[in-house]
């Protein structure tokens, strides 16, 4: 009688290093739960986890050995084919060059003008209304900027709920707001200063803080911050 692969989902759910994962975090897994993430399937008669620990021991329980295994040596382990062997070995590759690699620095955003240099190429031109945000962690560095919604010549549509999701879901602890303004003018409109009001005030429950909203056009921009206009 043939029995069929073990695969990870075959162990109790319990001891599944995915789900265990999503409880704790990567950093609760052992090495050789990650390793069986890793190599997805075991052999007819051992679980993903039983090879992750042959593979250890093939290595000597040594990651830096490991790391150093030619695919033909991770091939000759029994239940490791050419696909797991390579796998192992991406993982390895991606982690020396992230090692190799210095890590991106962050724009920090001090001013107004900062906001405005960040977020300028992507609204000053437009023919059409667009509002964005900039998501900023607690350092008031940038995290990444992020079109919320697109309109006509005369404005669009802003949902609050996609701005604090946005936030939300990138672990900002900042925003500024911005749009732009086709016809060039610059002051705010009673809409505009509404919105912010209502994105500021659903942001504080959110513990949030909204530190500007910039209205742009090809002729430069207005703060709401510096003009004391923020609610």
């Amino acid at each position: 009688m043939e029995y069929p692969n073990f695969k990870i989902r075959d162990l109790a759910v319990e001891d599944r290093p995915r789900e265990k994962c999503l409880r704790q975090g990567l950093g609760g897994l052992s090495t050789t739960e990650l390793l069986a993430i890793l190599i997805g399937t075991g052999t007819r008669n051992q679980s993903a986890l039983d090879l992750a620990r042959i593979v250890l021991q093939k290595a000597g329980n040594d990651l830096h050995q490991l790391a150093k295994m030619s695919l033909a040596e991770l091939e000759r382990i029994n239940g490791i084919g050419q696909a797991k062997a390579f796998r192992l070995q991406a993982s390895f590759e991606l982690a020396r060059r992230r090692k190799s690699q210095p890590a991106m620095t962050r724009p920090k955003v001090r001013c107004s003008q900062d906001a405005f240099k960040l977020i300028e190429g992507s609204l000053a031109d437009l023919q059409h209304e667009e509002f964005w945000v900039l998501l900023l962690n607690r350092s008031n560095q940038l995290i990444e900027s992020l079109r919320i919604s697109q309109g006509g010549i005369s404005g669009t549509v802003t949902d609050v709920r996609l701005i604090l999701n946005a936030a939300v879901g990138k672990l900002a602890s900042g925003l500024i707001l911005a749009h732009n303004h086709p016809s060039g003018n610059l002051s705010p409109s009673e809409a505009d200063l509404k919105i912010t009001k209502k994105v500021k005030e659903a942001a504080q429950i959110l513990d949030l803080s909204v530190l500007d909203h910039l209205i742009i056009s090809d002729q430069g921009y207005t703060s709401l911050a510096d003009d004391n206009l923020m609610p």
